[in-house]
C-alpha cells in the first residue's frame, strides 16, 4: 500500500452540508478502490490565486490515504467528472524516503 495526499478545492458557493457530501463522496471513491482514508484536514475558505470558472474563493481539503496505485488513476477520473463542485484537485504520492 502506498500513501497518497489528495488536495481538493471545493466551490465556495456550496452550503456546509453540500461540501460535507462532496468530501464523503470522495472518501467513498477512495474506499471503492480499496483505499483507506487516514486523515482529512479542512483548511477552510481561501482566496484563489486566479479566477476559476468565475469563482475567486474555494474551500481547501487535504485527504491522506493509503491505497494501491490504481486508486490514484481511478480517483482522478472520478474527480474530473465532479467539475460542478470540485474546482481543482491534485493527487500526490506521500511516500517517505
Amino acid at each position: 500500500m502506498n500513501k497518497y495526499e489528495v488536495a481538493v478545492v471545493v466551490s465556495a458557493n456550496l452550503t456546509d452540508e453540500e461540501r460535507a457530501a462532496v468530501i464523503e463522496q470522495i472518501k467513498g471513491y477512495i474506499a471503492k478502490y480499496q483505499g483507506t482514508v487516514t486523515e482529512v484536514e479542512e483548511w477552510g475558505k481561501k482566496r484563489l490565486a486566479y479566477e476559476i470558472r468565475k469563482e475567486v474563493e474555494g474551500y481547501y481539503y487535504f485527504i491522506q490515504t493509503e491505497a494501491e496505485p490504481v486508486m490514484a488513476v481511478e480517483l482522478e477520473k472520478d474527480l474530473r467528472i465532479m467539475q460542478e463542485t470540485v474546482l481543482r484537485y491534485l493527487i500526490v504520492s506521500a511516500d517517505e524516503k
